[in-house]
């Protein structure tokens, strides 16, 4: 049976990779099975509409092709609609954190052969007053990066431009004083920054919350205390090896409710886009999206490249 999907992509998108593929996923969409439309996304906010959009049509797929920003938008045109299609992702950002984590290759043929597949996972996503994140909020200055760095720089640059951008603001770092509470307990602390994991992915760094879980029903929250510069680059390359759990500097807390106070004012982060200021309520809604994933291990995001027989087959019967 054909299922209706709606391809929302972002032009600029790792380096316009979108733009110049499209008729080569358009093509292997439908000889997979899928009648295609697209949405090209003209400005911020756009693929939300286009999101809220595919469902009010009737869509049976929404496929969301670009980065984490693209993904997160996407996922706030979803998150409150009473039918939700099935969601693909085609990973075409800077960073690719949420793709990273499920396993969705990089590789634009491989990540349509995976939705091809059809087997999806019930994901959970984050509510943050009243937006959603489907990976990450957080707050403090590095938090920050994500939104600050011009998206024509990362077009060129790629993941360099926010390690740039983070020197640049190393020596301006300033601890910010919060109120956490969860349903565990209350902390009042001066911190460098805060963030709520919905995967282990986060900031490129593939071990920050290696006990995260997408379907759990949990975040898992983690602060970092205020520590000066060196403290700070030695937490940050001890969290890169994924050492940096039983830190006296980081407090760690699994939870599925977040309350975060401050005096001072305070951005918010959310999958790398900017999601308004403190105070905020962060929540979980439980297995709300089902997303085109594979546990099987016969996708890689690393590789980009199918691993087993099965998808091999698979890649056949759509060459035929």
């Amino acid at each position: 049976m054909v299922k209706r999907a709606r391809l929302i992509y972002n032009p600029t998108s790792g380096r316009e990779v979108m733009r110049k593929r499209l008729p080569d996923v358009l093509r292997r969409l439908e000889i997979g099975g899928f009648e295609t439309s697209t949405h090209a996304t003209i400005g911020e906010g756009d693929a939300v509409l286009a999101a809220r959009d595919a469902v009010e049509r009737g869509f049976d797929v929404v496929i969301a092709a670009g980065g984490d920003g693209t993904l997160n938008e996407v996922i706030n045109g979803l998150a409150e609609q009473p039918n939700r299609p099935k969601l693909g992702i085609l990973p075409l950002g800077t960073t690719n954190d949420f793709a990273r984590a499920l396993g969705i290759p990089r590789n634009y043929i491989a990540a349509c052969d995976l939705i091809i597949k059809q087997q999806t996972r019930s994901v959970d996503i984050g509510k943050v007053n009243q937006k959603y994140f489907i990976n990450i909020a957080g707050g403090g200055s590095m938090t920050e990066l994500t939104y600050e760095v011009p998206s024509r720089l990362k077009t060129i640059l790629g993941q360099l431009a926010y390690y740039v951008k983070g020197l640049e603001k190393l020596p301006w770092l300033r601890p910010i004083k919060v109120t956490v509470e969860t349903d565990e307990q209350i902390f009042e602390e001066e911190i460098m920054l805060f963030l709520a994991a919905n995967s282990n992915s986060v900031g490129g760094f593939e071990k920050l919350a290696p006990d995260a879980s997408l379907n759990d029903g949990k975040l898992d929250l983690f602060m970092l205390k205020k520590c000066n510069l060196p403290e700070f680059i030695r937490i940050v390359t001890a969290a890169m090896r994924g050492e940096h759990m039983n830190d006296p500097n980081v407090i760690y807390v699994p939870t599925s409710r977040i309350k975060v106070t401050s005096e001072d004012y305070v951005q918010l982060n959310l999958d790398g886009e900017f999601g308004g200021t403190l105070p905020c309520e962060i929540s979980v809604l439980p297995s709300h999206v089902d997303i085109f994933a594979d546990e099987s291990g016969e996708f890689s995001y690393k590789s980009g490249k199918h691993h087993a027989s099965k998808v091999k087959k698979l890649k056949l019967k759509l060459e035929e």
